[in-house]
């Protein structure tokens, strides 16, 4: 790319983000941000869908789709590259996700 001041600008805002998410207690805030996130969309998804029985199949599969390319890019990578913030945030988010439709599951089967 050109030297360009927006392509500086940019590559000065990434690197102090990139230096101001390396404190662990940060890295941990996005992590359960992103846990409680997967559990709101799952919990979205299980009620929107529910609402009308005619998108039940199509929003399983599409969840069903999106978790395994999420655990796909998570699993295939290193252990050094794992630890990059937006894949584990990734991670959790299919986690939260998973969670809540069990949840859902267990509160309908009650």
């Amino acid at each position: 790319m050109q030297n360009t001041r927006l392509n500086n600008l940019f590559n000065v805002i990434a690197e102090n983000l990139r230096i101001w998410f390396i404190n662990p207690w940060r890295r941990i805030t996005v992590i359960i941000i992103s846990f409680l996130f997967g559990f709101f969309v799952g919990s979205a998804i299980a009620t929107t869908s529910g609402q009308t029985a005619e998108w039940d199949t199509v929003a399983a599969a599409i969840v069903v789709i999106v978790t395994e390319i999420a655990s796909r890019l998570f699993y295939s990578r290193d252990s050094l590259a794992r630890q990059a913030l937006w894949l584990q945030a990734t991670n959790y988010l299919k986690i939260g996700i998973t969670y809540s439709l069990f949840l859902e599951a267990f509160k309908l089967g009650s």
